[in-house]
């Protein structure tokens, strides 16, 4: 499977919109663990790794900002600034989160726990490890 907007249920209300997501329904894979990233000062990035085991599920919740994506070949760029929609991750792309907007709030959810033996924090060995196997 490769990098995928996923779109979210969206459910319009006057009071307030709401959209959610569970396992295995709108996201490939069941959930371990669920972090977040804010309070990103201006021109700073986050992420530059890949895992190679954990698949991930990014979605902003507030804000936006871009998540770059490498598969050691191709670079893609996906601009995450609703939330209703969010990316899917698997395992083995290297990815970079960047331009974060003022007050943004990156939800990530992923199908393993912290593990700092699952980082590959090297572009170079990334895409050693990606072509061997």
């Amino acid at each position: 499977m490769k990098p995928t907007l996923i779109n979210l249920p969206k459910i319009v209300d006057p009071r307030g919109n709401l959209s959610f997501f569970e396992n295995s329904h709108q996201i490939p894979f069941e959930i371990k663990r669920t972090y977040w990233i804010y309070d990103v000062p201006g021109g700073e990035k986050r992420g530059s790794h890949a895992f190679k085991e954990q698949q991930e599920f990014i979605v902003a919740l507030s804000g936006s900002f871009d998540v770059v994506i490498n598969d050691g070949n191709e670079e893609q760029c996906f601009t995450l600034n609703r939330s209703y929609h969010g990316l899917y991750i698997p395992r083995m792309y290297w990815r970079t989160l960047q331009n974060f907007s003022t007050n943004s709030l990156a939800l990530i959810v992923s199908d393993k726990s912290y593990s700092e033996y699952d980082y590959i924090r090297n572009f170079d060995d990334f895409k050693r490890l990606k072509y061997e196997k």
